[in-house]
């Protein structure tokens, strides 16, 4: 299992990865391209995938424009294995070393994200979007969670 930064090779990996999940599923795939991934992993933020056997299981995508988490998901068949929880801490890692200001993201309620995001220390702060749930970590937060080495 190898974690590293995203690139512009990895985009169609990314979105068969996307496209493979279960919950928080796209109502169209084709509202998200190529191009829009490509400039999240190289203008707006960064991103980080998981491979094993020299293919892509998972992937994060923060966006330090909006401030927000625009992506993390892993294949189905690779859920539970820790991997989401892996790329979830490098992306908030590093996030929290760019910039001190709060990072949200979105999520559907009723999910297994909904409940990675809350043991994960994020705060729900409302309602985002078409009903999702609306989370928000702070700088504190999450220093204060790897100081105390909380782990999911």
């Amino acid at each position: 299992m190898t974690f590293r930064e995203a690139n512009k090779a990895d985009i169609k990996q990314i979105q068969i990865v996307r496209n493979s999940v279960t919950e928080n599923t796209l109502s169209n795939p084709d509202l998200v391209t190529d191009d829009d991934c490509l400039d999240f992993i190289t203008k707006r933020g960064k991103g980080w995938v998981c491979e094993i056997d020299n293919k892509i299981v998972g992937f994060s995508i923060v966006d330090l424009k909006e401030h927000n988490i625009w992506a993390l998901f892993v294949h189905p068949v690779y859920s539970e294995k820790g991997i989401g929880r892996k790329l979830h801490d490098i992306m908030l890692d590093w996030y929290f070393n760019q910039t001190y200001q709060n990072v949200w993201l979105g999520t559907a309620p009723n999910t297994r994200a909904e409940m990675f995001y809350r043991k994960a220390g994020w705060t729900e702060v409302g309602t985002h979007g078409k009903g999702e749930i609306k989370f928000e970590m702070t700088f504190e937060n999450w220093k204060g969670n790897r100081t105390a080495g909380n782990d999911v």
